[in-house]
């Protein structure tokens, strides 16, 4: 990181996980003369307290007041939702300093294939079949135990496939569990060319996520599906951002619940137009709230004005979102990759 100080960057930008990168990039700001700028993924203080890998109330105020000095450091501070908008003034981050900046997708590499799978034909799986897939990362917060409970009760569903794609501490655990469940494929993770014909795989998506895990952060796998054309069937409590975003383009049931997860399942593989409307309305609101350029020209007026630049007219920001260089100088810290 101090390497970066003789080039004198306009702006350093933290992406979280993980905070406790922040001194080393609070440090390059400072003696740069750059801004910096906090862009959250998701809560790791708050996820860590409440998916129970800490359990101390007195260690949770220290860590969490060492948080709240730590974000009210940055001269500005984004967030991928709303509701994680709300959670960082919370904790004292000025109002006027936080940005939404939430996750994009490339719609144009992104988008509803039609014809024969490739995936499918590899896999040896039937076009009659209803492949309900899983694509993402296999940790603790994911609460993909949950997929496994239910491919256990859909064991007389010979019609329903059930396919996890990804990597994470805990997918060793998960090919065992699958192993055991019955009907379920494991696949490694995929290169970023074959992204969109593994996600035309699908012809449902599922998230699940653990209860104590909602409004922490909005997963960004959810961008992908909703873009690929195909409805999502999510795990998350009413009122939650995933759940008002979902709404009308897949269904949503309650955390944990294995029973309602099976039958929201059953209700989707049962009924294809369902699924149809579903997934034109999941791409619909893709192209008009996800897209790329969209979200990458507020990014960009946002940061110029960070940095005391005037911010450029719509047309010309777009031009540049391919040579960023021409715009402003920054540096990009992220201490380990996300787990979405």
């Amino acid at each position: 990181m101090l390497r970066q100080v003789p080039w004198r960057p306009d702006a350093v930008v933290l992406i979280a996980p993980t905070l406790f990168c922040s001194p080393q990039a609070l440090c390059l700001a400072r003696l740069s003369g750059a801004v910096a700028w906090l862009h959250v993924h998701d809560f790791e203080v708050d996820a860590a307290f409440e998916l129970g890998d800490f359990s101390s109330s007195r260690l949770r105020r220290f860590v969490q007041a060492i948080e709240r000095s730590v974000m009210r450091r940055f001269y500005r501070a984004s967030a991928i939702s709303d509701r994680m908008m709300e959670r960082l003034t919370s904790k004292g981050v000025d109002s006027e300093k936080a940005v939404l900046f939430p996750n994009w997708v490339d719609t144009s590499a992104i988008y509803p294939m039609s014809g024969p799978n490739a995936f499918r034909q590899e896999l040896g799986i039937s076009d009659r079949s209803i492949v309900a897939l899983y694509s993402g990362s296999m940790g603790k917060k994911q609460g993909l135990e949950l997929l496994m409970a239910a491919a256990r009760q859909m064991l007389h569903r010979s019609d329903i496939q059930f396919v996890l794609c990804g990597d994470g501490p805990d997918r060793q655990a998960l090919a065992q569990m699958a192993k055991e469940a019955g009907r379920m494929v494991v696949l490694p993770l995929q290169s970023s060319e074959r992204l969109n014909e593994l996600l035309n795989l699908a012809d449902v998506h599922l998230l699940p996520q653990r209860a104590d895990a909602a409004d922490l952060m909005m997963p960004s796998k959810l961008v992908g599906m909703m873009a690929s054309g195909r409805p999502t069937l999510a795990t998350a409590t009413l009122g939650t951002q995933l759940a008002m975003v979902l709404e009308g383009r897949g269904l949503v049931t309650p955390p944990g619940d294995v029973a309602a997860f099976v039958a929201g399942l059953v209700q989707l593989a049962d009924n294809s137009e369902m699924r149809r409307v579903m997934g034109q309305q999941a791409r619909q609101y893709a192209v008009q709230h996800m897209g790329r350029d969209e979200i990458l020209t507020r990014f960009e007026q946002s940061l110029l004005i960070a940095c005391g630049q005037p911010p450029h007219k719509s047309e010309v920001s777009k031009r540049q979102l391919t040579n960023p260089g021409a715009v402003t100088k920054f540096v990009i810290a992220q201490g380990q990759a996300g787990e979405d």
